[in-house]
Parts: C-alpha cells; structure tokens; sequence
C-alpha cells in the first residue's frame, strides 16, 4: 500500500486521498423481517488501488449477506473546515463519514435489487452534521490510525484552538428594550384606573 499524501505547506494546496467505500447488504432476522428483508450498513473505507478498476463490483456473495466495493472517491481535506476535522481527530473514536443514498433503478448488470451508493466520503463532523440536517442517509466507520495520523498533521499545522470564552449570564445582562434604550423594572403594583386594577 503506498504511503500517505504529505501535508503540502502551502496555503492553497489540499491533502487528496484516493479511497473505495464497502457497503454491505444484510438479511434481517427476526419480527422485523416481516416488513423488510434486508437493510443496507457501511461496511468499511478502504485506501482505492488501481486493481479496483472504476466500476461497482460484488465482492462476497451471500444468502446472509453481500459486499459490494465502490471505488472512486477522493477525501480532501481544506483549511475552511479544520474545526470540523479537529472535532474528529481530537475524539476517542475518529471515523469516516460516509453519505450514501439508495439507487432507484435497478441495474441488471450489476443486482436484481436496488443497490446502496455512496455519494461523498469526508473526515469532517461539519460534513456530517450538514448532511444530517438534510435528512441523508450517513453512517460512520472507524478510521485506521495511519488516516487518523494524516488528518492530525494536517489539524496541528494549520488550526488554533480557540480559547473558550466564558459567557456573562443572562441575569447579568443590562437591561434594554426593542430599540437598544436602557430599559427599568419596578416591583411597586400599579394603582388606579387602566392599571391592571379590577
């Protein structure tokens, strides 16, 4: 396998990595077979080699399960993004996030069935949490050290982490009306007609 990309030092060059996404199609077992036979997971992100070749490919048969390779996709990783990226590299468990979305059309050649496909691979809990409130399918893998290594050279030469600030409590706050004019508040009940009085 070859080794990875270096962090370049310039400000507009961007660490690429050529990768291959495994989905992997499962059968259900139990009560909820009733309504769905089979559901579609992440399996893996792999590094993509040439002996891929560019097409989608079934790569373990199964009566339980299938795994199907789909090669051609590129991580970059860029500079506007780096608190997503630290959010990963800084966690317990860095992972790939995958956005993957289900081929309405069957296609003869490859399955009788629908098949799952990957759209987009990232290294970015931004890119995650973008494609979540989208409402897209995204599942997450664990990433190998060696990427998880990659991506924290490029998050250490480039991002600085800013200090938390502590916010002044609401009860602090000066007062202020709608306009931004100093606002007051009596505690005194008002008295007379038109007061609130009954």
């Amino acid at each position: 396998m070859s080794a990875l990309p270096s962090i370049p030092d310039a400000d507009d060059a961007r660490p690429t990595l050529d990768v291959a996404v495994v989905m992997r199609r499962e059968r259900i077992h139990g009560p909820a077979s009733r309504w769905q036979q089979w559901r579609w997971v992440l399996d893996s992100v792999v590094r993509d080699e040439p002996r891929f070749g560019r097409e989608v490919q079934l790569l373990a048969p199964g009566d339980d399960a299938q795994r199907w390779l789909h090669p051609g996709f590129q991580v970059q990783l860029f500079r506007d993004d780096l608190e997503g990226y630290y959010l990963n590299a800084s966690t317990s468990a860095p992972c790939w996030f995958v956005l993957w979305r289900m081929d309405e059309q069957q296609t003869p050649a490859l399955a009788d069935v629908p098949i799952a496909r990957p759209v987009a691979v990232s290294l970015s809990y931004h890119d995650a949490g973008r494609w979540l409130d989208a409402q897209e399918y995204v599942d997450q893998v664990p990433a190998p050290l060696e990427i998880v290594g990659w991506l924290s050279a490029f998050v250490d030469a480039n991002y600085i982490v800013e200090p938390k600030r502590r916010h002044r409590p609401q009860s602090f706050q000066p007062l202020v009306d709608r306009n931004g004019n100093a606002a007051s508040v009596s505690t005194e009940k008002p008295r007379g007609r038109g007061a609130g009085d009954v």
